[in-house]
């Protein structure tokens, strides 16, 4: 009888303390971002996000994720004047998507588009210009689609608004409203990073392998589109929606728990306390939508008190999920594209941590703790 017997090799012996996900286990070293799940901190090269969320735009956060340190006026100028030149799709690209089938997932058609993009732009290294291109021509992506699939003709970006702005315009064909780029672009800063997430492994090991940036990216994409990742705030909306009303709060919320049931927006795998980005996000959105916000502070507060009831034994705050949805529902994007969007605000965040791998490369080879039998004795088709 065959016995399992541990294997007798290096790889074997290495003591493992994995316990699932490779929770607890450093992958990489950065200098990009910090998360203390501890005390609820969130760092971008130093810096709090609470200190920038107030202070920066968009851009001067990727300049700062790109190259390390706040940027000077002129940086910075030159900068936003990079990124509008980029603004731009081939028209190969444009025809694919109005090609897509007007039921396509967004993060279908975005993750097709960046292939495609980046077969007809990409070629060699990664680099910062093909970083910068990539950037700009995310929210023209997801515009575009979705107006095809209005039935709608693209809109031609405005050179006068800035990323978030221009993004809204293009979507909406409305002049965007100044609360609603504040708040969007809030979102955007607070989600462009967020240290070694699965979407930003993801990049950096397809980077690691010396293939080029739009692979990194879309395998990025295929990893956030997961509801276990950047899926969560359209679950966290379409809970508010099935909610429905304060009175059903309570109700909704206990038999949703009765049943083992995850209550969106709450819990996260890094934070053990109050995610510092929910609190910028609940005053954005307030100031985005007070009626909305109203509702939604009410099913939090609630929320907080049943699961605490529930899983007394469990740190359950609420994450930057929550607060996203009830924001960008009130800026006027659809549900369907809460996580495309959210690809537009990681996309400086991945491919800073693609550049930061290919800068001193090695490739990512994990091990694997066998778990199966060993030498069992082979037998032939006819003795089985």
């Amino acid at each position: 009888m065959a016995k399992n017997i541990p294997a007798a090799s290096d790889e074997a012996a290495v003591k493992t303390t994995n316990k699932g996900g490779l929770e607890g286990i450093v992958a990489a070293t950065t200098s990009i971002s910090h998360v203390d799940g501890q005390a609820g901190r969130l760092i971008y090269r130093g810096y709090d996000i609470h200190d920038l969320v107030h202070s920066t735009t968009f851009e001067e956060i990727a300049y700062l994720l790109w190259f390390a340190r706040l940027p000077t006026y002129d940086e910075q100028a030159q900068l936003s004047a990079n990124l509008i030149q980029q603004r731009y799709l081939p028209e190969a690209l444009i025809s694919l998507l109005r090609q897509l089938p007007p039921d396509t997932a967004p993060m279908d058609a975005l993750r097709t588009a960046v292939s495609f993009w980046g077969m007809h732009t990409i070629h060699g290294t990664p680099t910062i210009d093909q970083a910068i291109a990539l950037t700009a021509c995310l929210p023209l992506i997801l515009a575009t689609f979705q107006r095809f699939r209005q039935g709608k003709e693209p809109l031609e970006s405005r050179p006068d608004l800035g990323h978030t702005a221009n993004y809204l315009y293009l979507l909406t064909g409305q002049e965007p409203k100044p609360e609603h780029v504040k708040g969007l672009d809030a979102y955007l800063v607070m989600l462009a990073d967020h240290n070694m997430n699965a979407s930003t492994f993801t990049a950096r090991i397809v980077a690691s392998t010396s293939s080029d940036l739009a692979s990194a990216v879309v395998a990025a994409i295929g990893a956030l589109k997961g509801p276990l990742h950047g899926g969560a705030a359209d679950k966290s909306q379409e809970m508010l929606q099935a909610i429905g009303t304060a009175e059903n709060a309570e109700p909704w919320m206990r038999a949703t728990l009765a049943r083992d049931e995850r209550l969106m927006g709450f819990g996260h795998r890094a934070y053990k306390t109050t995610d510092p980005r929910s609190e910028e996000l609940r005053g954005m959105a307030q100031q985005a939508d007070p009626i909305s916000f109203a509702f939604a502070q009410h099913v939090e507060e609630l929320a907080l008190t049943l699961l605490e009831e529930a899983k007394p034994s469990r740190r359950l705050y609420t994450n930057v999920d929550f607060y996203s949805a009830v924001l960008l529902n009130a800026v006027g994007i659809p549900v369907d594209l809460f996580t495309p969007t959210f690809a537009v605000a990681r996309i400086i965040g991945w491919t800073a941590h693609i550049l930061e791998q290919v800068s001193n490369n090695r490739l990512i080879r994990p091990l694997a703790e066998y778990t199966g039998p060993m030498f069992l004795p082979f037998v032939t088709r006819d003795q089985r």
